[in-house]
């Protein structure tokens, strides 16, 4: 199929440092310019970020210091992708919430114009949530081939949850779980235990301020600490406990963090 287009479409995608918008750093860019004519050109760096890869980011790219540290700044190679945008609108996957605003962060520091009001944003991420459709009346159809005719009702939602998860350990039993990078997480069987493990082992408060990581901590995973450790940051930032039993926080979330800040003062 060849795309209506009157102006160039620029297909990109970002490899980061980390999902801190205003804070990591661009490690790889690859765009794919469509032209009207149906032709395509190709443009793709690795960047050396100036700032360090964590490891857990690494085993996420697999993009390490020692593949960057010859390869150019985005300071360096900003001028050029400014040019190959400049006349053309962009697409991407998720790119209104992270890649577009990573990409201006950049441009903003490398002192190079790049207008990103005057062109046309297509999110493919967004489309597809539009279309296919996460909600329970979705599921009931997708796994049940029933249509819901009480949606909202209580009972009707109840029963209708029931029958889909029915219907999902008959389809997938045995069937291996992989995240979003391909990794195995686990596999569905017909066992409560594996199931919580796989849907809800690494919560530690209900509305997931604060979760388990792969070593078994407590880390927040919200704001200008997401990622660390709980108990060092209570540490290191006492006054950061009092700021969230202050804020507008879920008790269950008051009542974890103060759990473990109880455990970090027996273990003085």
């Amino acid at each position: 199929m060849k795309l209506n287009l009157k102006i160039p479409l620029c297909f990109f995608d970002l490899e980061t440092t980390g999902i801190n918008v205003s804070q990591d750093r661009i490690l790889e860019i690859a765009v794919i310019k469509v032209m009207p004519n149906g032709e395509l050109i190709k443009k793709s760096n690795v960047i050396n970020p100036t700032i360090p890869i964590l490891p857990e980011s690494t085993a996420i790219h697999g993009i390490s210091n020692e593949d960057v540290k010859d390869k150019p700044t985005f300071k360096e190679v900003a001028k050029e992708y400014a040019k190959f945008f400049e006349g053309a609108d962009l697409a991407g996957f998720n790119i209104l919430k992270f890649d577009v605003p990573v990409l201006v962060e950049e441009f903003l520091r490398a002192d190079v114009e790049f207008d990103y009001s005057r062109k046309k944003l297509i999110d493919a991420q967004k489309i597809f949530h539009m279309m296919e459709k996460r909600n329970l009346s979705a599921a009931f159809k997708f796994y049940c081939d029933k249509d819901m005719t009480d949606a909202h009702s209580a009972e009707a939602d109840t029963q209708a949850t029931m029958e889909v998860l029915f219907a999902q350990i008959e389809r997938y039993e045995n069937q291996e779980v992989t995240d979003g990078l391909g990794k195995k997480v686990g596999e569905v069987q017909n066992n409560m235990d594996v199931l919580h493990k796989l849907t809800a082992s690494n919560l530690i408060d209900l509305a997931g301020r604060i979760i388990r990581n792969e070593k078994d901590e407590a880390v927040f995973n919200f704001g200008k600490h997401k990622g660390k450790a709980v108990l060092q940051v209570l540490k290191d930032e006492p006054s950061f406990y009092d700021w969230m039993l202050k804020g507008d926080f879920p008790l269950d979330t008051k009542r974890r963090l103060t759990e473990i800040k109880l455990s970090l003062l027996t273990k003085k």
